[in-house]
């Protein structure tokens, strides 16, 4: 496909890894396409008034009635509108592409109005069992169909879907009857980079976390399991910005930022990348940790199946200390054998997760959108 988006309005919620995305779709975008004239909309900070309006309810916060992610979603709508609206106002953009679902509530209108895509890491029925601030009820399916309410009519405004991952896609059409001729899958990348130097350090090997949250994210369990089977066997390094108390063996490094120069410079040095998270979608520590050489120990969840090969480019386990402890230990023991995971996971961002390549796929994407919107503006 001839690719010319036009100029393309580019908008963030920029909460966790999405921020890190538009990191890395900015650096990409310099390198493939200089010439786009692109605009970026970073939705900011939550200040004291959008905390309030969606703040947890006690009780039924417990029992997750409050409905407290829709209205954190909708105010952070809120906030996005407005900004899209004074954009709007000095010139509309030729296509506009949305990140995620989330921060488009309060545009449907705006979606309709030109050509759009809406992109995504998890639908809101993945990401109803995956929230970081509170575990699932047996209330939590019936909170999720409300929000599902506004979710699909943002699909529905949307010329085009993304699904950031295989699982992705398989929820927008089964769960939210969307075509399949509507829906694309790219798995947004990263910056590759030249090849890792990798390097042991003086002493017994290194294992990393990297997460802002450390209980839904696997930080306490690696941490307990650490504390009662891996003391003396490694290092753990836990980036988080929880407050962790220093402690012999384990080293806490709580101010890295999205794209810190320190990281890679840690996981230079790192044996083993351990991430048993509960509720991550397509984290992008995991392909950081790949992009450095490093083998990976994983859980189940998300998209992190398609991300990490099992006994390829990592390991991937069950919810219990034995299995986690078993698989960091394995590699620990068998350093060769770590070694080729972590070659093997380098090549796999290569070959899927190269920002440059995924970038190309996303404009012609945006540029497909325009050509659509046209036909059906033309019929």
């Amino acid at each position: 496909m001839f690719v010319d988006p036009g100029d393309v309005m580019f908008v963030n919620e920029n909460l966790g890894g999405h921020a890190s995305m538009h990191l890395f779709l900015r650096e990409a975008l310099a390198q493939v396409q200089p010439a786009l004239h692109a605009e970026f909309i970073d939705v900011p900070s939550s200040g004291p008034l959008r905390r309030a309006c969606s703040a947890q309810v006690p009780v039924l916060g417990r029992l997750d009635l409050d409905l407290h992610p829709l209205r954190f979603q909708l105010a952070q709508s809120e906030v996005a509108r407005r900004l899209l609206r004074a954009a709007f106002r000095e010139a509309r953009p030729d296509v506009l592409h949305v990140y995620t679902q989330s921060v488009a509530l309060r545009s449907v209108d705006l979606l309709r109005a030109v050509p759009s895509v809406v992109s995504t890491d998890a639908t809101f029925l993945q990401g109803a069992f995956h929230l970081p601030h509170r575990r699932p009820t047996r209330f939590t399916g019936s909170a999720v169909r409300v929000a599902q309410r506004f979710e699909r009519r943002v699909y529905a405004a949307a010329t085009l879907v993304v699904a950031q991952s295989a699982w992705v896609a398989e929820s927008l059409r089964r769960a939210y009857g969307i075509s399949e001729d509507r829906i694309r899958v790219i798995p947004f990348g990263l910056s590759l980079g030249p090849p890792p130097v990798r390097h042991a350090p003086d002493g017994l090997p290194e294992v990393t976390f990297v997460g802002a949250t450390l209980d839904r994210k696997g930080g306490a369990r690696l941490l307990r399991v650490f504390r009662e089977r891996l003391r003396d066997r490694c290092v753990l390094n836990l980036v988080t910005r929880d407050a962790v108390e220093p402690e012999p063996g384990v080293r806490v490094l709580s101010d890295f930022e999205p794209g810190d120069p320190r990281l890679p410079e840690l996981l230079a040095r790192t044996a083993v990348f351990a991430f048993p998270t509960e509720m991550d979608n397509s984290p992008y520590s995991v392909l950081e940790a790949m992009r450095a050489g490093v083998p990976v120990v994983a859980t189940r969840v998300g998209a992190l199946p398609e991300m990490v090969q099992d006994r390829r480019t990592g390991l991937l386990v069950t919810h219990d200390d034995t299995t986690l402890a078993g698989a960091i230990g394995a590699l620990l023991d068998d350093p060769a054998r770590a070694a080729a995971m972590g070659a093997a996971g380098r090549e796999r961002v290569a070959e899927f997760y190269d920002a440059r390549v995924t970038t190309c796929r996303l404009l012609e994407v945006l540029t497909e959108a325009r050509m659509r919107f046209s036909a059906r503006v033309a019929a």
